[in-house]
């Protein structure tokens, strides 16, 4: 695969700040009269196993039915940021048509964990009917899905200034404190029922030890708090490594019966990113207004199905 030359951390920044990316900018997807705009994600594969000749029609259709769960339909809430706005609609509707969830997603582009809790008032992005709390007590839903890249750079006022570049140990310890603080928050407005799913996420091109820890924060929170993780971004990393990142993998199986997601037929690969952003998964530029994806990408159907099966895992 050709190399590929990374910009510098000044260069990224300088692009950043004009909102090229839409996790500390604004604009995640491309205008809707663009090639494939609408389309809805593909159902994923069935992977029931055969049914024997002896077995009941009762037995027989559940074995037919996949991701038929031992309980009543979920309720799914979904939080993040710019890679959440951009998942929404295809991880709705994975959870939809395998699970039949009840679902709500209410991302914002350019925040971080602090932005979804309670008393920050004006210094978070998000209004206060969205924190995560509030819509957990409207909601009552079974599980709140958190996906957030990390805000490295300060985008987001209530992180009171700390980056990763310039306070590197206070930005994971405020992180690792925030991180705590939301779990709380959810299950105060849950309780018992309510379970957080911590998305993590996928490498990082310009410093990859920092994601690296923020999975980590991510891990340690579900373990400390009966938490879940979806490790959805081993599915956009190449399997050797799980945090170098690379612009294209080789198609999956899917990808090939469906040539849509599977984007260079030629030499069976496929492009997780386009040219100019590393860090998003939409296979359409950037726009001012932050939206839903609205072409199929296989990084964003790759992720969806992470997350929709370790739902469905729980639920068996």
């Amino acid at each position: 695969m050709r190399k590929r030359n990374l910009w510098s951390a000044g260069v990224l920044a300088g692009l950043l700040l004009l909102g090229a990316c839409g996790d500390p900018g604004s604009g995640d997807a491309a205008p809707a009269d663009l090639p494939g705009a609408g389309d809805r994600a593909a159902r994923p594969d069935p992977s029931g196993s055969p049914a024997s000749p002896s077995a009941t029609p009762r037995q027989r259709a559940a074995r037919n039915a996949p991701d038929a769960p031992a309980k009543p339909a979920p309720k799914v809430l979904y939080l993040g940021d710019s890679l959440a706005m951009e998942n929404q609609d295809v991880l709705g509707q994975q959870l939809k048509d395998r699970l039949g969830a009840r679902y709500r997603s209410a991302p914002y582009s350019g925040t971080t964990l602090c932005d979804y809790l309670d008393g920050t008032g004006e210094d978070s992005l998000v209004p206060d009917k969205d924190k995560a709390a509030a819509l957990v007590r409207a909601e009552r839903p079974d599980y709140v899905v958190l996906q957030f890249w990390g805000n490295a750079w300060g985008y987001t006022p209530c992180m009171k200034g700390i980056t990763y570049d310039q306070q590197r140990d206070k930005y994971f310890d405020r992180y690792a404190a925030d991180a705590r603080r939301l779990a709380a928050q959810i299950r105060g407005a849950g309780g018992e029922r309510t379970r957080v799913v911590w998305v993590l996420q996928g490498p990082d091109a310009i410093t990859p030890d920092r994601v690296r820890r923020v999975n980590a924060i991510y891990e340690a929170q579900a373990r400390a708090s009966g938490g879940l993780v979806a490790d959805a971004g081993k599915a956009v990393a190449p399997g050797a490594d799980r945090y170098t990142w690379v612009e294209k993998l080789p198609c999956t199986a899917y990808e090939r019966q469906h040539p849509a997601y599977c984007t260079e037929r030629s030499t069976g690969r496929t492009a997780l990113h386009l040219d100019d952003d590393f860090l998003h998964f939409c296979l359409a530029p950037t726009t001012a207004k932050s939206r839903p994806c609205p072409v199929r990408s296989p990084g964003i159907r790759r992720m969806a199905s992470v997350v929709t099966e370790r739902v469905a895992t729980d639920l068996r």
